[in-house]
């Protein structure tokens, strides 16, 4: 008999042997028995003739044994299904719906039970399937298995990550110290080597915590143990960490100030020696923070303010200049950043742009206020030069006053509008100039000229309110005149041509022979409407000096400021009606005038 033939025959005894078929006598193959327990044990079901044939042929016993082999694979295949279930939920795969029977899974997670470590391949294939917290987790247990056994557990048999071990060997990993609790729970678990480990550790940390209280002067605090808050303090100071207002709190509390300055004086070496990299002041020897150059770095740091003459002085003397390069750019970019914001330059920030060669800054910050301040006056022609209308708005801004000719010279270049904002901020300035000049001298000849600039700045009621006097006080009749007059224009200004006419009708009376008081009463019957007569009260003027051309000019006025566009249509109809030649001038008011903004 062949070698294959002897094997078949073994085979086929095991199996009558596993399935009580034993009284069977046929014993070589071929044969039914043998093709229906060779079915059964790979797990296949049987046919009906097959069942039938074992009946008849009274093996009864075969297939009960068969049933009950069939009904324990049914239920190992159940046991299987849910061992794979809780396995799944316990390492938080419940997502992944493959059968058990066709997925590395199963074998993974089995692996992981058991405490056995993954190969590359299978962690791989856990990131490729999208299983994230499984891998997370079977990294914990990696690294859980690898601290059992650093820290001689191995033979706790929990590898699972949320085991009370793992967070007692987490806590001696980072040298933390056990609880009570914890460390009865090594002995009590019999974990003998890793209690002594910790009490090694212990033994280690006693020392290190009695080397610091000596290191940083703090031996006089009574509580020696490792629980202490001062503990942890000195492991900072030693770290080189800064303390917390709360750990120096602590530390004043326990009197230990020594302690207080030794980390203060490091920390401020620290910085030092941070500030000498940021400052390229590395070559400069001195390291300890009393040195003056710790003083200047630190306050440079904290602000943006240009370096006082003392700390310049004691940066060239050793040679850093560099600091001083780095400190001018840091001030200059600030006072950019100021002009950015709005602000404007004052004279020290202009004075240090000049010295350090940053015009640029100063034309930068000329330009950005120049837009500000015609905004602010009104000039909206985007052609406008700088000079000299900015130096005119930087001088009104100041209330400081301005050269009567310049304002005078763009006016007659129609550069400036008399009616314009800078106009009537330079009327206002002399205003108050004039008026503060009567009251510091008492020179009432200062009156009637703060009343004329009132006007011109279009604020007619101070010039009533400074024009409101008892003129009997006054003797000289021209000065009672050229007040009556001013204060009679200022009534006009405001259509009271009632008390405007009185006005003018007293200051003839007290000097008939000036011509302004006839010029008023020409204006306020213009006002009237009263051509005629304005005309004659014009001439009267000129017979008294006036100039003819002043004259048209006070008619011109008159029509410009009249309001009433009938009106103004009105008196400019007369006057070309009148004399077409002498006045031209008029026609441009039988058009709607265009605004001049300046």
């Amino acid at each position: 008999m062949d070698k294959e033939s002897q094997n078949c025959l073994e085979h086929f005894a095991a199996l009558k042997s596993k399935y009580q078929a034993t009284q069977y006598q046929d014993s070589l193959p071929p044969s039914l028995l043998y093709l229906i327990l060779r079915k059964i044990d790979l797990g296949i079901e049987l046919l009906d003739l097959e069942s039938n044939w074992l009946g008849e042929s009274q093996l009864e016993e075969t297939l009960e044994a068969i049933k009950q082999e069939q009904q324990h694979k049914v239920q190992e295949f159940r046991n299987l299904e849910l061992e794979f279930s809780k396995l799944k939920s316990k390492y938080k795969a419940t997502n992944y719906n493959v059968s058990w029977q066709s997925t590395h899974l199963y074998f993974i997670l089995l692996k992981l039970e058991s405490g056995n470590l993954l190969t590359d391949l299978e962690v791989q294939w856990l990131r490729r399937t999208g299983l994230y917290e499984t891998n997370q987790i079977a990294q914990e247990v990696k690294r859980f298995t690898q601290l059992k056994s650093k820290y001689k557990a191995s033979q706790y048999q929990d590898s699972y990550p949320d085991s009370f071990l793992y967070q007692i060997l987490k806590k001696l990993e980072l040298t933390e110290r056990l609880s009570d609790s914890e460390y009865n729970w090594l002995l009590n678990n019999q974990l003998l080597e890793t209690a002594e480990i910790f009490q090694q550790q212990e033994s280690v940390k006693e020392t290190h915590f009695a080397q610091l209280r000596d290191k940083y002067q703090a031996n006089k605090h009574l509580d020696l143990s490792l629980w202490s808050p001062l503990y942890p303090i000195l492991q900072n100071i030693d770290a080189k960490d800064n303390l917390s207002e709360l750990e120096i709190s602590w530390l004043e509390q326990q009197g230990l100030n020594e302690t207080i300055i030794i980390a203060q004086e490091l920390e401020q070496t620290r910085e030092f020696a941070a500030l000498r990299v940021k400052y390229k002041a590395t070559e400069y020897q001195d390291s300890s923070p009393k040195s003056h150059l710790y003083k200047i770095l630190k306050r440079l740091d904290l602000s943006s303010n240009q370096l006082g003459e003392q700390d310049i002085n004691f940066l060239k003397k050793r040679k850093l200049t560099k600091i001083i390069e780095i400190a001018n750019e840091k001030y200059a970019n600030t006072l950019k950043l100021n002009i950015e914001s709005g602000e404007t330059l004052n004279e020290l920030e202009i004075e240090w742009l000049k010295n350090n060669g940053r015009e640029d800054i100063i034309i930068l910050a000329q330009q950005k206020h120049f837009a500000i301040l015609k905004k602010k006056y009104g000039l909206i022609e985007p052609s406008l030069p700088l000079e000299p209308f900015y130096a005119i708005m930087v001088k009104l801004e100041k209330k400081e006053r301005l050269d009567p000719k310049l304002v005078l010279q763009l006016m007659e270049e129609k550069l400036l509008s008399p009616d314009g904002k800078i106009a009537l901020a330079y009327y206002r300035l002399e205003a108050e100039f004039y008026e503060q000049e009567f009251h510091r001298t008492g020179n009432k000849w200062d009156i009637p000229t703060a009343s004329s600039y009132w006007r011109k700045a279009d604020e007619p009621e101070q010039a009533l309110k400074l024009t409101n006097l008892d003129l009997n006080q006054i003797k000289e009749s021209k000065l009672k005149s050229a007040i009556s007059v001013t204060r009679g224009a200022a009534f006009r200004d405001k259509d009271n041509l009632a008390d405007a006419e009185i006005c003018a009708k007293k200051a003839m009376e007290y000097h008939p022979d000036s011509h302004q008081p006839y010029t008023l009463m020409g204006a306020i019957c213009y006002d009237k409407s009263d051509y005629p007569k304005g005309d004659y009260w014009y001439e009267q003027a000129i017979n008294r000096g006036a100039k003819p051309e002043d004259i048209d000019d006070d008619r011109k006025r008159v029509i410009r400021s009249t309001k009433d566009e009938n009106k103004r249509h009105e008196a400019a109809d007369y006057l070309l009606r009148k004399d077409a030649v002498r006045y031209a001038w008029a026609k441009s008011y039988l058009k709607k005038p265009q605004d001049n903004s300046r």
